[in-house]
């Protein structure tokens, strides 16, 4: 539970700031139980809204006793389904509570079809108190229940989506059944005895029923004066009718073909939090590194009070600079480079609400204003949100046998692709001093058959470890990973390792190349 965790956390926070000497603060940055506390607040404010707005239409349209006994489908079919939630092992999440939320509407039109034609029958048709619920139950139950039945079958097709994205709704589909079930047999079963007790109170006006009343005699007057005629114009009319139906249809279809509705899958939610890392180059100090941080702290200060300037509100909540590490996911090859040359700033930015501005138009900003000094490698920045499931959102692979050229290369793209503001997070994964081993059979390795190639892809397998089995966990696969013990990876495994010749025997590897 993340938002029972913050609340720990931040009770701690509490308790321990008191205990703190002066100057020292303690605050929590980049929490994330606030983002799911927000978008649970924004779904319960949605749907209260809308139960509002479905009692107000209800009390318009139905008569007062009518809508009452209606609306008590909502809470009797919600929590039934929330029982059904229970019983299945399923939560109250951002996706069920979207599932209750678009059932509101949906929820009370079976109880509408079989109320309103109750008290039809009973005002119209003159029939009792007790039988016209039941003869409206009899009457309606197979509109009701295809109706319904086609409905759930709708939501029923989300289960065949596959993948993460699948499994993030399936809770929809499962919950909107539940939902519409429940709906069905309190129409059915319930609702007819609510109905008797309503009909049983006569038919005669009361005041309350007065809004509903005027509602209805101008809806019946727009009925008769425009809906009506217009419905005559339009049979008369059927071919012209159907044939702009297809063409409008065809210019919904062409709009999306040609790219006029643009077409986005999954839109992530705005992200307030920025991480930036760099690597300066061999030889550079720990005060260089230090330097560097204070000029990213400084830009960082810059672009936030140009918009303080513009908004009123100071940007940044916080910004953290670390040096000997990185932030996020770091930067490539750092495990070779020494950790003094390494360092990282991390931003958090308000809310979006507060904000005019997106945390990728923040980053374009400041790598505008940092002043790069010289001796810097690498400095990139990314933003939480951006970039694929499985990491960035572009990728380019160099192959080639001359790493200086590779280098070369991807220094020439991120030069180019630095040219657009649109592209960050540019980065090699080919940092300067990171040393080359560079095998070269002896005639004896030749003799006995080896080859480079195979012997590099042995060397990969028993440093890097083999799969030795796969198995699925979940929506992942896992692995098993067969690597040597760390005390074999000494100073001479390059000389003293074996390998195993076509014959069967086991020669050093110092034996058949030679490593330079």
């Amino acid at each position: 539970d993340a938002v029972k965790m913050e609340r720990t956390v931040r009770s701690i926070a509490e308790a321990m700031r008191g205990e703190l000497p002066a100057g020292v603060d303690i605050r929590l940055i980049n929490a994330r139980a606030q983002d799911i506390t927000g978008q649970l607040n924004i779904l319960l404010d949605n749907g209260i809204a809308g139960l509002i707005l479905v009692l107000i239409t209800l009390f318009l349209f139905l008569s007062a006793r009518t809508a009452i006994w209606v609306a008590m489908g909502i809470p009797v079919s919600m929590l039934a389904a929330i029982a059904i939630m229970y019983a299945a092992g399923l939560t109250i999440n951002t996706m069920s509570l979207f599932a209750l939320i678009i059932t509101l509407g949906i929820v009370v039109d079976d109880a509408i079809v079989v109320a309103e034609h109750a008290d039809y029958r009973f005002r119209h048709l003159g029939e009792s108190a007790s039988l016209a619920p039941v003869n409206a139950v009899r009457r309606m139950l197979g509109p009701v229940f295809s109706s319904t039945a086609t409905t759930i079958l709708a939501f029923f097709a989300l289960f065949f989506i596959g993948g993460a994205f699948g499994q993030l709704i399936s809770d929809v589909p499962f919950v909107v059944s539940a939902v519409l079930l429940a709906s069905l047999v309190e129409s059915f079963l319930i609702l007819p005895n609510h109905m008797y007790h309503a009909l049983s109170a006569g038919a005669g006006e009361r005041w309350y029923d007065k809004p509903s009343k005027w509602f209805n005699r101008g809806f019946d007057h727009v009925a008769d004066r425009f809906f009506t005629p217009l419905i005559g114009w339009i049979v008369r009319l059927r071919y012209l009718v159907v044939s702009a139906t297809i063409l409008l249809l065809a210019f919904s279809v062409s709009s999306v073909l040609r790219g006029d509705v643009p077409w986005t899958f999954f839109t992530a939610p705005e992200s307030g939090s920025v991480t930036g890392n760099f690597a300066l180059l061999p030889g550079a100090t720990r005060d260089d590194a230090r330097r560097m941080t204070k000029e990213l702290a400084r830009a960082v200060d810059v672009v936030a009070k140009k918009h303080e300037g513009e908004s009123g509100i100071y940007p940044v909540a916080h910004a953290l600079t670390q040096v000997g590490g990185t932030a996020a996911k770091g930067v490539p090859g750092q495990e070779t480079m020494d950790q003094d040359t390494l360092g990282s700033i991390d931003i958090g930015l308000v809310s979006a609400d507060q904000r005019n501005f997106s945390a990728q138009e923040f980053v374009r900003e400041l790598q505008q204003e940092i002043k790069r000094p010289a001796g810097i490698a690498v400095l990139s920045f990314r933003s939480q949100g951006l970039g694929g499931a499985g990491g960035d959102s572009l990728a380019v692979n160099f192959y080639g046998d001359d790493s200086f050229k590779l280098k070369a290369a991807a220094d020439d793209l991120i030069t180019q692709l630095g040219q657009y503001p649109e592209v960050t997070g540019l980065q090699d994964s080919l940092p300067y001093g990171k040393n080359d081993v560079v095998l070269e059979l002896t005639p004896a390795g030749e003799a006995l058959g080896f080859s480079t190639d195979a012997i590099g892809a042995e060397l990969f397998g028993r440093l890097n470890g083999i799969a030795a089995a796969e198995f699925p966990a979940g929506t992942r696969t896992t692995a098993i990973v067969v690597k040597p013990p760390e005390d074999e990876l000494t100073a001479d495994f390059l000389q003293s390792t074996l390998m195993r010749s076509s014959s069967g025997e086991y020669i050093p590897l110092g034996e058949l190349v030679t490593v330079r």
